[in-house]
């Protein structure tokens, strides 16, 4: 999956949302985080795929998905058309796995919105603060000077943030893909709309409900996350019931960049066969 591109859309109560179904067997959704896009489980589906349905979509403002000036793409407002995009596809109580903002939308969905799910696996999940990055709170606290300066410059800063997500290098093909929702001045635009909305309140209720999820949970961390210390996969195998911690060797954040078959086999072992 080379060339990886969401052949489906289906317009929702917020825009035009990107996405595709892979496979056949029992429902899967993958959720990609910041900043991200599906592209992320390019190397995940086709193993995943060959024993279940796997659901794949860009959250609201990223990828190929519709992106506008005032959109509120918070994590809340993901969390919302997460639930509506299940409605639409007709899935109950899919199995479900998040990767960075994707768990805690996932999160809200399960915890503060009641929606059932099968199993669920956190990927190097933003549950707990503090989660914004030194380079997104500085962004935030100099917001209009990221959105102004010269777009060249901006590219090069998020090319460079987005290299220390994984922990072997990026090859360019693989960068540019990354980049590529966020190219020009419309996706500098884009970048810092989400940017200026993340929001650590919007995991504050969650913590607190951890305690009371009652389905098998998988945590699966990079050895080597950068944006997410690893021992926070360490404290949510504390706090979450029936779960259990998977740390992937010579991984960063985007762990299923840098160790795509080990993911997949995680997963495959989680959604499957457990």
């Amino acid at each position: 999956m080379a060339d990886w591109v969401l052949r489906q859309r289906i317009k929702t109560s917020v825009g035009s949302v990107a996405y595709d179904i892979f496979g056949e067997g029992s429902p899967v959704v993958l959720i990609h985080g910041t900043p991200s896009w599906s592209y992320l489980w390019r190397h995940v589906v086709p193993t995943l795929s060959e024993r279940s349905t796997v659901y794949v979509y860009d959250l609201l403002g990223y990828g190929e998905t519709e992106k506008g000036d005032g959109q509120d793409v918070s994590i809340v407002a993901q969390s919302r058309l997460l639930i509506e995009l299940l409605d639409r596809w007709q899935l109950e109580a899919p199995a479900i796995a998040g990767h960075d903002i994707g768990g805690a939308i996932t999160l809200r969905a399960h915890l503060l919105e009641k929606r059932p799910f099968s199993r669920l696996a956190l990927l190097d999940a933003v549950v707990m603060k503090p989660w914004i990055t030194e380079v997104s709170r500085h962004a935030q606290a100099y917001l209009e000077a990221y959105q102004t300066m010269p777009v060249h410059i901006y590219e090069q800063i998020v090319a460079t943030h987005l290299g220390t997500a994984v922990y072997k290098t990026m090859n360019p093909e693989t960068l540019a893909a990354y980049l590529k929702p966020w190219k020009g001045k419309s996706g500098q635009v884009a970048y810092f709309r989400q940017v200026a909305q993340f929001n650590e309140q919007h995991t504050d209720p969650l913590e607190p409900l951890l305690k009371s999820i009652d389905l098998p949970v998988s945590i699966i961390w990079g050895e080597h996350d950068a944006w997410l210390d690893p021992l926070v996969a360490a404290r949510l195998r504390e706090m979450i019931p029936h779960s259990e911690v998977r740390i992937i060797p010579e991984a960063g954040h985007f762990s299923m960049e840098d160790a795509p078959e080990a993911v997949a086999q995680e997963l495959v072992e989680f959604f499957v066969e457990g």
